[in-house]
């Protein structure tokens, strides 16, 4: 398996994988894939990385700005990351999620937030922070990892495109 950036040809791949990973999800609105297009369009899909095997694409995972109380601070959100279902508990979401990390870092980036569950994404070095908030969601699944500096306090919006156009 590698992970690499996305191409100009993987677009209908991406949103293939994306839609069938999140199929079934329990936490899901199924605009997931629509998401992703959306960020490609805005110009916000900041990274954007794609693992793939002898089978071809079997993961996705998306990286786009956040603002914090309405000003860009250099932070990310993590989301959607998508893997077949075929292919999880196999580290693809981990190399994923890893890789997408160090890009972040080497971009500059000052850290990133992710909505998801704590157990899994403690592991990446996220952690919860009550001072850091999303809209109503409890402060335990909406977690932060800082990469330079202190982290920002106050209210996370993510980019137009999770909200639907």
């Amino acid at each position: 398996m590698i992970i690499r950036p996305e191409r100009p040809t993987d677009t209908m791949a991406i949103r293939t994988v994306v839609t069938a990973a999140f199929r079934d999800a329990s936490r899901s609105d199924g605009n997931e894939a629509d998401i992703v297009d959306a960020l490609r369009i805005d110009g916000t899909l900041a990274v954007s990385l794609v693992a793939e095997d002898d089978a071809g694409l079997v993961g996705h995972v998306a990286f786009s700005p956040v603002a914090v109380n309405s000003e860009e601070v250099g932070w990310f959100g993590l989301g959607p990351v998508a893997v077949l279902t075929a292919k999880r508990r196999r580290g693809v979401g981990a190399a994923l999620i890893e890789a997408g990390l160090k890009r972040l870092d080497e971009l500059g980036a000052r850290g990133c937030v992710v909505l998801g569950d704590p157990a899994y994404y403690r592991r990446f070095g996220f952690e919860s922070d009550c001072e850091l908030r999303f809209a109503d969601v409890p402060s335990e699944y909406f977690q932060r990892l800082v990469i330079d500096g202190e982290p920002p306090r106050g209210l996370v919006n993510y980019s137009s495109a999770f909200y639907g156009r």
